[in-house]
Order: structure tokens, then sequence, then C-alpha cells
């Protein structure tokens, strides 16, 4: 039996859709037949145009997801926009940059709730439309730094690491009710949070040396790793953590 990577007939919710790598996996899905429903704070019209010349189908919804209070409304909005919930891609996330000794609790808190909090009652939400249907697929975004410490992003750290260890613990849980639950963690991406590391030459060139590839990797080069996991070609696949990252972690 051939594995299916076709996404017809399906509706996702990726949060973070207005730029970068939750633009990327957005178009991904969407050209694998993939209805789409676009989450963030900022508008979504470069995304919307760049599914609609893929010939996908989107619709946006304007959340602050540094807050659970939107998370029942756009469940509810891609069920009515589409019909269905079958893939969440949590993709949203923050970033807070200083030495562990200074860093703030309002910092700490902003990260986590973002990046660890909405993503689990989220993914709640979308898994009580997903159960009685018997399927689903839930991918979060992690990080390198949910294998490594990193310097200067404790909350950022923290947060990606909870992410990991959340992706296991619903695997473990939702895997026998056909819900599908893990990650994909980037490495080093052209993105709007790696921009100062990119503008500093010599933390940009340490991370160069280490990388395989020899280069920051594009958000497009995302894409093939959602479609599998929010495809049926993963069908057996539960709480892996796959990492797209140049060769990062093998060095």
């Amino acid at each position: 039996m051939k594995p299916s990577f076709d996404l017809s007939g399906r509706t996702a919710i990726v949060t973070g859709a207005n730029t970068g790598i939750g633009q990327a996996i957005a178009v991904a899905l969407a050209s694998a037949g993939a209805a789409v429903l676009g989450v963030g704070r900022s508008g979504m019209d470069e995304t919307e145009a760049m599914i609609a010349a893929a010939g996908g189908r989107f619709a946006s919804f304007a959340a602050d997801l540094s807050t659970i209070e939107p998370v029942d409304d756009i469940v509810e909005a891609a069920v009515s926009a589409f019909g269905s919930v079958d893939i969440l891609v949590n993709n949203a996330g923050i970033i807070r940059r200083a030495d562990a000794i200074d860093f703030t609790e309002a910092d700490w808190d902003a990260v986590m709730d973002v990046n660890l909090k909405t993503a689990f009652f989220l993914s709640q939400a979308a898994a009580k439309r997903m159960i009685p249907n018997a399927r689903g697929k839930i991918i979060n975004i992690a990080s390198m730094l949910s294998f490594q410490g990193g310097i200067r992003i404790p909350s950022y750290t923290a947060s990606k690491s909870g992410l990991a260890g959340l992706t296991r613990l619903l695997a473990c849980e939702w895997a026998a009710k056909g819900i599908n639950v893990n990650a994909i963690a980037p490495g080093y991406f052209v993105t709007n949070n790696t921009t100062a590391l990119r503008e500093d030459l010599k933390r940009s060139s340490d991370i160069l040396g280490r990388i395989p590839a020899g280069r920051w990797g594009n958000p497009e080069e995302l894409g093939g790793a959602a479609v599998f996991l929010a495809s049926d070609a993963s069908a057996y696949v539960h709480g892996t953590i796959l990492p797209v990252d140049g060769g990062w972690l093998a060095r």
C-alpha cells in the first residue's frame, strides 16, 4: 500500500501563520489539499495570497495567544469555515533574551503563556473535536532548545523542553483515540526570532560552523515534515520529536 500524503478534505489550524515557519507550513498543508485556518495577531494577507496562488483554501482568525481565552473560538471558527478540525499546528511562539541572572518574571510568564500554556489548551480544545471522529493530527513546533540548554533564553528553553514533554504525554493519552501527536524541532532557520543571532556576526559564524549543511534553513524546508506528520503516511508515528536541523544534532 502506497503511503498517502494527500490532505484533501481536511482542515488545518496553524497558529502564527502570518510569517516565517507558520506561513511556510500553512502553504505546504494547503498545497497538499488541506483547508487552512491561520491564527495570529497580525494580518495574514501574504499567506492568503500564497495559498490562493497554490489553489488552496484559507481563512484567517485574529487572536492574541498570550491568553487561552480565544482557544474555543479558534476551533469553532475552523468548523464554521470548513466543517471540521483535523490538523492542529501549534507554531505561535515568542522569545525573550537576557542573562538568567537578570531575567524578569514578566518575560518568563509571557513566553510560557504563549509557547506552552496556550499550546496545551488549544490542543485540548481541538482534541475534543477530533476524539469523536477517532482521527486527528497535532503537530507542535519544538526547537533545538527542546534538546539543549542554549544561553540567555531561559523561558524559551523551558517552554520548548516542556513542549517536547507535552507532546509525548498527549501521544500516550490520545494515540489509542486515533490522534497522532508529534513535534517538529526546527534547527536554525531564517525567521524573525533568529534576526538577533544572524545579525551578531560572531554568533552567526559559530552557529554556521556547527551546522553540517553549512547554512541557515529556509522556512519552506519544513513543509515536507509538516505534511508527513499531518497525513496518513505517519499513521503509526506517535510522540516523536522530528529534528529538521541541517544535521545540527548529529554533530
